[in-house]
């Protein structure tokens, strides 16, 4: 008598964690290995081009600056288009510019004014697709299971920013940087890829506003008409660019000059990246049902 054979077990998952919720959580998992490793590989792509540190914060600014500048265009955008459609156009111009910069790269003619350019159009694509995609992941949940999807969905990008940060520092160091943005443009085809598979028919299609330039407007008299709001605001803001200064441009100088290059680099961001780990699972230990239930 022959024994019938076990069922396979199912990878567990949250019951909430729908299949919206996971190819977004799977998607930016792939682009946060990526993306960590090409903050870091962008760096040393100016600096073994002969630059120096005010060419580094150059290229850095590059890439906010225009981040800023369309953010609010970002947002009104997403509320008039499907998001998921702007989520793959915008991972598509990602993908697109970082091929650019990697075959630069790696073909050692890359100059600063193109590697610049470059940037400010991966900042473009992030500011299209950074308020599509919050809006994307709250509608693949319900209401009261958003906060642990925020968490637990932060907690994957994180985890993922630690192991990218670490090894695309290792990879700098072993193979250099066009490799490095050669495999951040295939982060984000992968990652398009599976953003283009979200299903969205039970998503209702969103009625035409009064115009863009009027809702940027009322938006901008609402966001100025809140002290409490734009002070907080201004206060990340000064708190992000001092961050920002140090994990693109500093850090990097210092890693080059003190530390061996870019490998140790990549280690500091890497622990960086745990402590925002620590905190997503502080922020579940306060939650009852815990992140994954």
């Amino acid at each position: 008598m022959t024994t019938p054979p076990a069922p396979r077990r199912r990878p567990h998952r949250p019951a909430w964690a729908g299949r919206n919720y996971t190819l977004l959580t799977a998607a930016a998992v792939v682009t946060g290995l990526g993306n960590s490793g090409a903050l870091i590989a962008a760096a040393f792509a100016v600096l073994d081009a002969g630059g120096d540190g005010g060419d580094v914060g150059l290229v850095a600014a590059a890439r906010t600056l225009p981040l800023v500048a369309f953010l609010l265009i970002g947002g009104a955008l997403a509320d008039r288009l499907p998001r998921h459609r702007v989520m793959v156009a915008a991972n598509a111009l990602n993908c697109a510019s970082q091929g650019l910069f990697a075959v630069l790269v790696l073909s050692g003619e890359a100059r600063l004014w193109q590697m610049a350019v470059l940037a400010a159009l991966g900042g473009i694509g992030q500011a299209f697709f950074g308020p599509a995609a919050e809006g994307m992941l709250f509608s693949s949940v319900t209401s009261e299971q958003s906060a642990r999807a925020f968490a637990l969905f932060r907690m994957g990008l994180n985890g993922s920013q630690i192991g990218g940060a670490a090894l695309g520092g290792a990879l700098v160091a072993i193979v250099g940087p066009g490799w490095v943005l050669a495999v951040d443009a295939a982060a984000f085809a992968v990652a398009g890829a599976l953003r283009a598979l979200l299903d969205v028919s039970h998503i209702a299609p969103r009625e035409p506003g009064g115009g863009m330039l009027r809702d940027l407007r009322e938006g901008w008299q609402e966001f100025i008409g809140r002290p409490w709001l734009w002070s907080i605001v201004v206060q990340f803001a000064v708190v992000n660019a001092v961050v920002a200064a140090a994990e693109a441009v500093y850090g990097p100088l210092v890693a080059e000059d003190h530390l061996g290059g870019a490998r140790p680099w990549g280690f500091a961001l890497a622990a960086f990246g745990a402590g925002t780990v620590v905190g997503g699972l502080t922020m579940c230990a306060g939650d009852r049902g815990g992140c994954c239930s």
